[in-house]
């Protein structure tokens, strides 16, 4: 798939003023540090769309971004670490959870790991309430860059025997990537191309 526009269409924390197109919806979430907005920025072949920061937990909004006026690319506030107070991090999760649960247009879910650490607990438990609620997801290993192939091949193994041992009966679908390099650009966007035409063909 190729990138022709993106642009900014609303942020905010009410599911109900989010976009009303009946299009195809792709969410991107991970914890605060994962590196989620330049992932982002590097998909849609953009430096700024989506905003960066040395910061963690500078996304505090569900930022909805309109992919070639055919899908949605939904920007997630980062779950876990994020430098801010217990209450407005209380009000992420409400919110967060509601779009999960409401959002009929979501059909995919990318949550985003860091490829240089073992699987986190907060990481695990959200790809728990994904499967409890039988939202469909993906992982993306992001910072691939930073380690070598076989550090790679490594981490991912003891992500892959964590997930088993909590008692997934299957792996999701795993993408590495680097938004430095733009390792896995290409894939996702295949993948997410494939989606969007399996969905097409099944409203004809």
């Amino acid at each position: 798939m190729k990138i022709k526009t993106a642009e900014f269409v609303i942020s905010n924390t009410d599911i109900k003023r989010c976009p009303t197109d009946q299009i195809p919806e792709y969410a991107f979430i991970g914890r605060s540090n994962v590196g989620k907005s330049s992932l982002i920025n590097m998909l849609v072949n953009q430096n700024k769309l989506a905003k960066t920061s040395g910061r963690p937990g500078k996304t505090q909004l569900i930022n909805h971004f309109k992919i070639n006026d055919e899908w949605f690319l939904v920007d997630l506030p980062g779950y876990g670490y994020a430098q801010v107070s217990k209450s407005k991090r209380k009000v992420f999760q409400e919110f967060i959870t509601e779009y999960f649960l409401k959002r009929e247009q979501l059909v995919c879910t990318f949550l985003l790991v860091d490829s240089r650490h073992e699987p986190q607990k907060v990481d695990l438990e959200f790809m728990r309430f994904l499967g409890e609620h039988e939202i469909p997801f993906m992982l993306v290993f992001t910072k691939s860059d930073k380690l070598k192939p076989g550090a790679i091949h490594k981490n991912l193994k003891i992500f892959e025997k964590k997930m088993l041992e909590a008692g997934w009966g299957a792996i999701p679908r795993a993408f590495v990537t680097s938004a430095t390099g733009k390792d896995g650009k290409e894939e996702l966007l295949e993948y997410i191309g494939e989606l969007n035409a399996m969905i097409a063909s099944q409203e004809e």
